[in-house]
């Protein structure tokens, strides 16, 4: 069955109609299961209280990341010992942007584009960053692991549902931790609004909608902002929500996913395509044809009835939103640009309002997560990296290992969120069939555990 869900995306996805197969959907994706026990929620390792840090990939998104880890390195909480890329000019930049603020000089790894192995078996690394295009993320995360590493990964975490499974098996084997760095969860209005669902603001949840809706033409279509034009070629052959986790990470915590409800199944369309193509024509670029529709929606289902709407367009012009709808028995919130409203004791015939902005800043004043006030007053880089997630993100790492705490996104969460990809991508292909969505928990969802991104330390 590799050949329906194991498949590469950047060669044309093999997801032929399987109205002649013999197999159902169910048995398609029991066949690239695995062996999952569900033992690492709460997983936490012994303190380790200077994290030593090796980052794989050093182009844009990595190169933000080494930015990130300044604080941390000047206040002896980590250090970065090692770089890699297969660019030797992006390593040397990288290394001489680290030399300002950190004394000791890193191992570079350059040569070849296997040379990051020799990064992941270095001894004196506890964490490897990887910051790569998609298709690598798994395998390297894998090899990372089984070298006796802990892995940090960018999303998504998984690009198959057999990655999710090999993943899952690995890190439950070998005992280390395997987080996506999903940023977005630790956005200031995605934390606002998750500690207003936590104190009972919005009473009982049952629709959320997230996206990510973000121009991209024109870095796509770039020769130079995406080595060898990567990105875009996922769009030439593939047809689905290719980056899922920026809206539905904060969904699924505001909606207690894997601690206590998961999702059951989902149904994914996609529109016709236009944007991208016409904009590559007149640009001359080389690549004009593409199978990714301009916007993809899709529909997921909770063990527990409640909705959730998940959009992926990069093709439009647009303003960016990652829409951000949170809808309760007792209020309603809508982000891109933040808003509330507090549904009345009685239903009102008229005059529905968002609150306006006095009394949407009593709420964001009483609300705001405390993290926030927090390292306001411990950083003068709180705000770096997409106006302070980058930094609240790998701040909130690197202290869960100094204190041997279990981290805020654990493996579970980063699989799960990854694995609506690939799913998507069949569903479309089916006609937007309802697919059903493996638990990779192994019924360990069902404890009602509290979220470790609401704890202080």
């Amino acid at each position: 069955m590799q050949s329906i869900l194991g498949a590469s995306a950047l060669t044309a996805m093999p997801y032929a109609s399987l109205a002649n197969k013999d197999y159902s959907i169910v048995q398609l994706l029991e066949s690239v299961s695995a062996k999952t026990t569900g033992s690492l929620f709460g997983f936490r390792v012994d303190p380790i209280d200077k994290v030593r840090v090796g980052i794989i990939g050093l182009g844009n998104r990595g190169n933000t990341l080494l930015e990130m880890f300044q604080w941390l390195v000047e206040n002896d909480r980590a250090e970065i010992v090692g770089l890699a890329d297969i660019n030797e000019k992006k390593v040397i930049a990288a290394k001489e942007k680290l030399s300002v603020w950190q004394k000791t000089a890193p191992q570079t790894f350059s040569k070849g584009k296997n040379n990051w192995k020799n990064l992941a078996k270095q001894d004196d690394v506890d964490l490897l960053v990887i910051a790569t295009p998609w298709e690598l993320h798994t395998p390297m995360a894998i090899y990372g692991m089984n070298q006796g590493k802990h892995v940090a990964c960018e999303v998504p975490i998984a690009y198959t549902i057999q990655d999710c499974w090999d993943l899952v098996q690995t890190a439950e084997e070998t005992k280390k931790h395997c987080v996506m760095l999903e940023n977005c969860c630790y956005n200031e209005e995605e934390l606002f609004v998750l500690n207003m669902v936590e104190n009972g603001v919005f009473g009982d949840l049952t629709h959320v909608e997230g996206a990510y809706l973000h121009d991209l033409r024109a870095l796509m279509l770039s020769e130079d902002y995406y080595e060898d034009q990567w990105r875009l070629k996922h769009h030439i052959s593939r047809d689905g929500n290719f980056y899922t986790t920026h809206g539905l990470g904060p969904l699924s915590y505001y909606l207690k996913i894997g601690r206590g409800d998961t999702y059951s199944h989902l149904t994914s369309m996609s529109s016709r395509e236009l944007n991208l193509s016409r904009t590559a024509q007149q640009q001359n670029s080389k690549f004009t044809q593409f199978k990714c529709g301009d916007m993809n929606t899709t529909l997921i289902k909770t063990a527990l009835g409640k909705t959730i709407m998940l959009q992926f367009d990069v093709h439009t012009g647009r303003p960016y939103s990652r829409i951000n709808k949170v809808v309760g028995t007792k209020a309603v919130h809508d982000g891109y640009p933040s808003r509330l409203y507090i549904d009345g004791e009685e239903p009102e015939f008229w005059g529905h309002n968002w609150l306006n902005n006095e009394e949407y800043n009593e709420y964001k004043t009483k609300y705001n997560h405390p993290l926030f006030n927090q390292l306001k007053e411990i950083s003068e880089n709180f705000k770096q990296g997409h106006g302070g997630m980058d930094f609240v993100m790998i701040y909130r790492l690197i202290t869960c290992l100094n204190l041997g705490l279990p981290l805020d996104i654990n493996l579970y969460d980063g699989v799960m969120w990854s694995a609506i990809t690939p799913l998507s991508e069949l569903s479309v292909a089916e006609k937007s069939k309802s697919i059903p969505i493996p638990d990779f928990t192994s019924g360990q969802w069902k404890a009602t555990n509290s979220l470790e991104i609401m704890r202080s330390f």
